[in-house]
Parts: C-alpha cells; sequence; structure tokens
C-alpha cells in the first residue's frame, strides 16, 4: 500500500471519531439528569473498594503449610455404663420408713449369787434366782426401795422379788412403779443343829449350836441324848436357851428368833463321852412349855 493512501485512510478514520464522540457527547448533555453528589460519592468508594479487593487478591502472599503436631497419644473420651435392665423385671416402691420410739427396759445383774422370791422378803417362798453373770430387767420396786421386782429367768411368764443389797441396777429406774408386797405368807418354822463342843464343871456336858432358818420364833425346846456305846440318855426340857460356859458364867435367851442362832448345853453327864457316839434329838416350839408349832430334827456325832 502507498503512502498516499494510508494517509487518506488516517485521516478518515480521525474525521469519524470526532463525529462520533461530538453526537454522544451531545445526547449524554442532553438526556442526562444532574447527577447527585451523594450517589455519586457512594459509586466512586464502591470502584475503588472493588480495586483493591481485586488487587489484594493478585498479590496475596503464599502461605507456607503448617508444621505437623507432635504426636501425642489420644484420651478416650468418658463413656457411661450403660444402664443394663432385666427384660421383665419390675420396680417396686419402697415401704414407708415409720419410726417407734425405743423404750429402755433398766437392767439387772448381782455379784452374789441371790434367790428370788414371791415376796419381798426371806418369809416369802423362793420361786427362782439370779446368779452372777445373768441379767434380767426390772419392771417395779417396793416402797422400801430394797427389792425389785425383776423377770424370772427360770419361769420366762412370771416375775419375782430380788433383794438389792448385791445387785447393780442399770437404766432409767425413775418412771418405775412401785407394788404393794402381796401378803405375808403364815411362817413355815424351820432350824439346824450342829455339834458345837463339850465342856466340863464337875460333869460334862456337850454344846449344841441352834440356827433358826425358819419364819417363826422358837420358846421352848426339849432335848434328849443318847449314848450309843452303852444306852445311857438324859433328857432336857427348858422354855429358855441357855449356854453354860464352864464353872465360870453363862447366859440365857428366852426366844431363839429367825436368823438367829444360839449355843445351849446338853443335860450333864457324870463322866467323859469322847469318842462316844452321841445320838441326839431336839424339838423347838414355837410356845413356852413344848406347845405351838413344833419341829424336831436328830443328829449324830462323836465328842
Amino acid at each position: 500500500m502507498s503512502k498516499t493512501t494510508i494517509i487518506i485512510l488516517l485521516a478518515g478514520v480521525l474525521l469519524f471519531a470526532t463525529f462520533t464522540c461530538a453526537g454522544i457527547g451531545a445526547y449524554i448533555y442532553t438526556t442526562m439528569p444532574n447527577p447527585d453528589p451523594s450517589l455519586a460519592e457512594t459509586q466512586l468508594a464502591q470502584i475503588i473498594y472493588a480495586a483493591q479487593t481485586q488487587t489484594a487478591l493478585v498479590q496475596a502472599p503464599t502461605l507456607a503449610p503448617p508444621t505437623a503436631l507432635p504426636s501425642s497419644t489420644p484420651t478416650s473420651p468418658f463413656v457411661p455404663p450403660a444402664l443394663t435392665v432385666t427384660p421383665g423385671a419390675t420396680l417396686s416402691p419402697l415401704p414407708p420408713i415409720i419410726f417407734t420410739p425405743t423404750l429402755s427396759v433398766p437392767q439387772i445383774s448381782v455379784s452374789v449369787d441371790t434367790n428370788c422370791r414371791v415376796g419381798p422378803s426371806k418369809v416369802y417362798d423362793r420361786v427362782g434366782y439370779l446368779l452372777v453373770g445373768q441379767v434380767s430387767e426390772i419392771y417395779g420396786r417396793n416402797p422400801a426401795g430394797d427389792y425389785w421386782i425383776i423377770r424370772n429367768l427360770n419361769q420366762h411368764t412370771a416375775y419375782c422379788w430380788l433383794w438389792g443389797e448385791y445387785a447393780t441396777v442399770s437404766g432409767n429406774i425413775a418412771a418405775l412403779p412401785v407394788f404393794t408386797p402381796p401378803p405375808t405368807p403364815t411362817p413355815a418354822p424351820n432350824f439346824e443343829p450342829f455339834y458345837a463342843g463339850k465342856d466340863y464343871c464337875t460333869n460334862w456336858w456337850v454344846d449344841i449350836k441352834l440356827q433358826n432358818t425358819g419364819g417363826m420364833s422358837f420358846r421352848s425346846f426339849t432335848m434328849t441324848l443318847i449314848d450309843t456305846e452303852n444306852d445311857f440318855s438324859q433328857t432336857l426340857y427348858a422354855d429358855s436357851f441357855t449356854d453354860n460356859n464352864g464353872c465360870t458364867s453363862s447366859s440365857t435367851k428366852d426366844s431363839l428368833n429367825p436368823d438367829s442362832n444360839r449355843i445351849v448345853s446338853s443335860p450333864p453327864y457324870n463322866y467323859d463321852p469322847k469318842g462316844h457316839l452321841m445320838h441326839v434329838t431336839i424339838t423347838l416350839c414355837s410356845n413356852t412349855g413344848q406347845s405351838g408349832t413344833c419341829v424336831k430334827k436328830v443328829i449324830e456325832f462323836t465328842p
């Protein structure tokens, strides 16, 4: 292509562009309204922000891969145990709790084996006993406070009266009832004789110890001694109890009361009965003149 041709083409392009731009500008000027300043500022800010964002995306540095953490043994999370329910099992509600007050019953023990009777005295019949090491329950006492009404361990459905001399009591006894003793039974007379030795003053005699083990007093007695070696016997009647002490003194008591003892002298012998078997019969009576209620005992001994 010649230079003249090229110059003509360029001149045509420039002329076209001049008319085009002038037309477009006139159109915009005549048809577009006056622009809103605030809207223009907003659009300008959005264009700037978009440009910066695209720049940042283009220029973002490449990050290195993260360094792996040191390995460690993983901790197993806590898993609650499974609740096992037996098929067919039925949960029943618990019964209500009832609080019942406990009454403390006083108890008793003894340091010496002690008889238990139907009343608070030795004149009452013995129906049981409380031995050392045993413990019984107390349910009452007598007005004097020296006897306790306890459960009879020898008869588990009965009660008896225990003397408190050797007793140890535990528990609250302030609320124990006081019982009136039953009527005193008719005392049963009884005694036990023992050989107590022999004595001398111009004649010989033997001494007999009498122990009243019953509930009745004695006021007279009869004593018959038989020497079984020569069949010799003597009898003494007396309304008192006399103890001869050799040739020097003697003492006399009018009665032999319950729980008491007394030495009495036998009728005299005109020989020494040493080594002879003696058979002695003794009768004690509640009244003088060997009358009333009488009890007889027999003993044998060799002086």
